[in-house]
């Protein structure tokens, strides 16, 4: 049996284009999710690992859809093999019941790991750089300066717990915590 396997990673992403490539390629049963592929939990994916049987065909339009590294791959395409399951990625053209396909597979698997790795030192690098001109990340504080100078103000008055300030102010307790404790530093 042909089975397909479509992923996207958020609900504003279509799975349109992978599933009338995997209908074309005659795929009769397809499990379809929407979740990274970082993500360990794939339910579909897993429903699909444990609905495959002996000369079972697993068909994705794209390789990056069934895994985002290389061992997560590998381990899945292992274990498709111990079963006497194939595997086909479309755009690729690999196709692991020839040994030219499982070589192109490896191939593939590594050259998008190291893309993945390059993409990463180059987010770090310009962080750094962004860092060295001044630039700091991250959201925006809750409370600005003058909140917690009124902040402080109000905790003079030993009546006023810090749950009512911080409701006051429409922050959680260790929001405000960590806002009087940073402008001590």
């Amino acid at each position: 049996m042909k089975i397909g396997y479509a992923r996207v990673s958020t609900d504003v992403q279509s799975e349109s284009a992978q599933l009338d490539a995997l209908k074309a390629a005659g795929c009769e049963r397809i499990y379809q999710e929407k979740c990274s592929g970082k993500s360990k939990q794939r339910p579909e994916l897993e429903r699909m690992i444990d609905a495959l049987r002996a000369n079972d065909v697993v068909i994705v339009q794209r390789l990056d859809k069934l895994g985002r590294s290389l061992k997560d791959l590998i381990e899945l395409l292992d274990g498709f093999k111990s079963e006497q399951v194939q595997f086909i990625s479309l755009n690729e053209n690999i196709d692991t019941t020839t040994a030219v396909g499982e070589l192109a597979f490896h191939m593939i698997g590594s050259i998008a790991q190291f893309e993945r790795r390059l993409i990463s030192e180059r987010t770090k690098a310009g962080l750094e750089a962004a860092r060295a001109w001044g630039r700091r990340g991250g959201r925006k504080a809750k409370l600005n300066k003058l909140d917690i100078k009124k902040a402080k103000a109000m905790l003079i008055d030993p009546m006023m717990t810090k749950a009512e300030v911080a409701k006051y102010f429409n922050v959680s307790r260790p929001t405000l915590n960590k806002a009087l404790c940073a402008s001590v530093q």
